[in-house]
């Protein structure tokens, strides 16, 4: 999937730094960079794009201003200073609301949303964006096998057998996966339910893997295996 941008800022330093996260993403393709919307709406006319990434206040008409008129709206990523117009952007459908200083890990989330939207997804996210070293690994849900944490590090192993090496926390990665398809067993581990092979006292099999189950996760590990054998 390419996915065709728009950004329209004002400030010359924030148009640069979206462009730079731009030109980041493999998934996206920069198609114009316009100061301000009466700009925009020129380019727009000839050029239509899939994503607009749209700052507020800006001279002559607003960001807001410029979805109202709009014939054919794309997907829009709001990019601001200011907290007050989240609820009527989200009025106008906009499909996230970036507040500046805008952090690269912020932009690669609400990126993914749009993917989401562009791929018909309903059901929430399908992925997750991790930073290995200097790059960023997009990985599918239902591509991990188990998680494992190392201290200030997290390693993710898939079913392909590769290992992904991340500097974060497991409680900052956990609150990313859906409870429906990972779930904690151990400081240590959080692995695919899908994944499960076999449960023996304090241990579980994932793949061919054997894993702990630490004693303060046991209680809730053991009731969502006895829901299944109850059916």
């Amino acid at each position: 999937m390419l996915i065709r941008c728009h950004i329209i800022e004002d400030e010359p330093m924030a148009s640069s730094l979206l462009q730079l996260y731009v030109a980041k993403l493999p998934v996206l393709q920069l198609v114009a960079a316009s100061p301000g919307p009466l700009q925009a709406l020129e380019s727009l006319k000839t050029t239509p794009v899939d994503l607009l990434f749209l700052d507020i206040r800006m001279p002559e008409m607003t960001g807001l201003s410029l979805l109202r008129v709009l014939e054919k709206r794309p997907l829009v990523i709001i990019t601001t200073a200011y907290s007050e117009f989240a609820l009527e952007s989200y009025e106008l459908d906009v499909v996230d609301y970036l507040k500046k200083p805008i952090t690269f890990e912020r932009f690669l989330k609400a990126v993914g949303k749009v993917e989401q939207r562009l791929e018909g997804r309903t059901a929430g996210a399908e992925f997750i964006f991790v930073k290995e070293g200097t790059r960023f690994v997009k990985i599918m849900f239902t591509d991990i096998l188990f998680i494992e944490g190392l201290k200030n590090y997290v390693a993710i192993h898939t079913f392909s057998n590769q290992k992904i090496v991340s500097l974060q926390r497991m409680k900052t990665l956990e609150a990313q996966l859906p409870a429906d398809k990972f779930i904690r067993v151990h400081n240590s581990y959080i692995i695919s339910k899908s994944a499960i092979a076999s449960v023996k006292e304090n241990e579980v099999f994932v793949g061919n893997v054997k894993v702990p189950i630490g004693e303060t996760y046991l209680k809730s590990f053991m009731e969502f295996i006895d829901g299944f054998h109850l059916r």
